[in-house]
């Protein structure tokens, strides 16, 4: 009698917690399937070839497109990506291999506190750093801004994944005389890759969101432009400028520039599974 109640208290309790849990997963997809409806029942009206491939029109003017603020965003993103991706891929991997030191636990701190300090103020002292001596706006500023907030993402990340490889790996490496240096690049960043490159689209969907430092840096531009010394436009940009502005039609297209933002995204998400899940079949074989 005792061991049957035992087993069906188990059970009530077990099916109890699982009902939580799926609750909470629920209350975590909602409001992000609310927001992707929203954005594409508003969005999809200008969805169409030209926003993709026409110049934004003068204003009064109905239609037109956002090609430059797209190519843009492209860009931004890449400048960001060359400069915090290979930063805060080192950085991680110092913390977790070489980081039991005091000044590992001040990167770590400081890696911390850039995690939560806002876009604008890393605006503000990109500004202050980089544009005031230029004397004037540029994509090159505007990616500085995004690379720094993708470092503490990409750090964290990778410390974290490269701390669940286990050290089994690095003892059979060294038994065999590799050096840990070696045992680092080919042995714990192949097995720790798929994670990773989670923090690392991370990084980028954070910085492809970034409106406040922008405004700082890299200005906008209403023309083609993709010199990296000059102003340039992004749809982060264009989104705040439309959405705030008397015309409808800027309006209409603030969403659909919101929706092409989350298709980007998706994209880059997309592309990381296929080369982490390729990348991984391939050491798995």
């Amino acid at each position: 009698m005792g061991s049957s109640f035992y087993f069906y208290r188990k059970k009530v309790i077990n099916i109890i917690m699982m009902g939580l849990t799926v609750i909470a997963a629920l209350g975590a997809i909602i409001p992000l399937i609310f927001i992707f409806y929203y954005t594409i029942s508003k969005g999809i009206t200008y969805l169409n070839p030209d926003f993709f491939i026409a110049m934004p029109k003068p204003v009064g003017e109905s239609g037109g497109g956002m090609a430059n603020a797209i190519t843009g965003t492209l860009m931004l993103i890449g400048l960001g990506g060359a400069i915090g991706i290979p930063v805060g891929i080192m950085t991680g991997t110092y913390l977790s291999e070489f980081g039991n030191n005091k000044f590992g636990f001040m990167v770590r701190f400081l890696a911390d506190v850039l995690s939560g300090v806002p876009s604008i103020v890393v605006g503000v002292v990109v500004y202050t750093m980089v544009v005031i001596p230029m004397k004037h706006f540029s994509a090159f500023a505007g990616g500085i801004a995004l690379g720094i907030l993708m470092i503490p993402t990409i750090t964290r990340t990778t410390e974290e994944m490269i701390k669940l490889v286990p050290h089994s790996l690095r003892e059979a490496g060294l038994a065999l005389g590799i050096p840990k240096w070696k045992i680092t690049l080919a042995i714990v960043l192949r097995t720790a890759w798929k994670g990773i490159a989670t923090g690392v689209l991370l990084g980028l969907s954070r910085a492809a969101g970034e409106t406040a430092p922008l405004l700082f840096t890299a200005l906008g531009n209403r023309f083609w432009s993709t010199k990296l010394m000059q102003p340039i436009a992004s749809l982060t940009v264009y989104i705040y400028d439309y959405a705030k502005s008397p015309f409808e039609d800027w309006n209409q297209q603030a969403w659909t520039a919101a929706l092409v933002l989350i298709i980007i995204i998706s994209i880059l998400s997309l592309i990381f599974r296929i080369v982490t899940r390729s990348k991984y079949k391939t050491n798995s074989d």
